[in-house]
């Protein structure tokens, strides 16, 4: 068989990601560096690492942050109190929360305020599940699985039901299942409120697993999309690997495979997609097609303080 490798499409940066980094991007060339921004802009060391160079500073928390700077909001979403402190501080805050994260704070808020509870299906200790809990902490609990939704006790009220966004569809069906089946029917915001880029990453995959028996995923270990790539992939049958798209490529794990899947995560820039083609061009995998499964052309609106810049 000729080796060949299979390109995901879509694959590398949403629309939620190039809002965040252009944000940042048109930020410095305005004003200059600093730019302090809250959190890492996106889950991944390569865009962190290039705008730290042009002038950015990532900081843990906004206290950090000198009084009057400006304060970049991270893709994934902050709990309100952390915008509150900002203001309190002098903050002047730039937002560059992905609109679907936000439509998921509102969705929060709506069915808390209408006497639900809260069912955020996703991993506790992401920030995004951090920031969205933090909409309306004492009606959001944080349902990581399966078993942990039959447990779960609403103390009478109705169940509304919400998802990190960096899940599918797929990744959430069993807890939604399993939070049906404890509560009958639950409250949920509508399919456009899903986020289309991690679905579509992953039906890539399992598409790419039909014929690859090796798929490289590009992203970083901190990117939760990207490690479920990987978990998709190796659900799907084939052998998985998260890349950092930087470093060289083990040749004994390429040599064993003929044809090669290869994708990443929605927070991955394209450039790093390029260069791994290359690694496994001079490996003996010059012959490259491109699978797709879905066509991308969502673009999300710049906020008032950088779209004229």
């Amino acid at each position: 068989m000729k080796k060949r490798v299979l390109l995901a499409a879509p694959r590398s940066f949403c629309a939620g990601v190039d809002r965040a980094i252009e944000i940042v991007e048109r930020l410095l060339a305005e004003h200059g560096p600093p730019i302090y921004v809250r959190h890492q802009i996106v889950h991944n060391d390569h865009v962190v690492r290039r705008l730290e160079l042009l002038g950015a500073v990532f900081v843990d928390d906004e206290d950090e942050i000198p009084a009057g700077e400006i304060c970049v909001l991270s893709a994934h979403g902050v709990a309100p109190a952390v915008r509150e402190n900002c203001e309190k501080r002098g903050l002047r805050v730039v937002d560059a929360v992905c609109p679907l994260v936000s439509k998921v704070h509102a969705e929060a808020r709506r069915y808390a305020d209408t006497g639900h509870l809260v069912a955020l299906v996703g991993h506790a200790d992401h920030v995004e599940v951090i920031g969205t809990r933090g909409e309306r902490p004492e009606s959001t609990v944080v349902v990581e699985s399966p078993e942990a939704a039959a447990e779960l006790d609403s103390d009478g009220r109705p169940v509304a039901v919400i998802s990190q966004t960096t899940l599918s569809l797929d990744d959430v069906r069993a807890t939604v299942d399993a939070l049906e089946h404890r509560f009958g029917t639950l409250t949920r915001p509508g399919a456009d409120d899903i986020c289309y880029a991690t679905q579509n990453r992953q039906d890539a995959v399992k598409r790419l697993a039909e014929e690859a028996t090796l798929i490289l995923v590009i992203g970083s270990q901190t990117s939760s999309n990207a490690q479920r790539l990987v978990e998709v992939a190796r659900i799907a049958g084939a052998e998985a690997e998260l890349i950092d798209g930087e470093s060289p490529l083990a040749e004994d794990l390429v040599s064993r495979h003929d044809v090669i899947g290869l994708t990443a995560g929605a927070s991955t820039p394209g450039e790093l997609v390029d260069a791994t083609i290359q690694r496994l061009a001079a490996l003996g995998h010059g012959e490259v097609v491109e699978v797709t499964v879905a066509r991308e052309d969502v673009h999300f609106r710049l906020p008032r303080e950088v779209a004229s810049a």
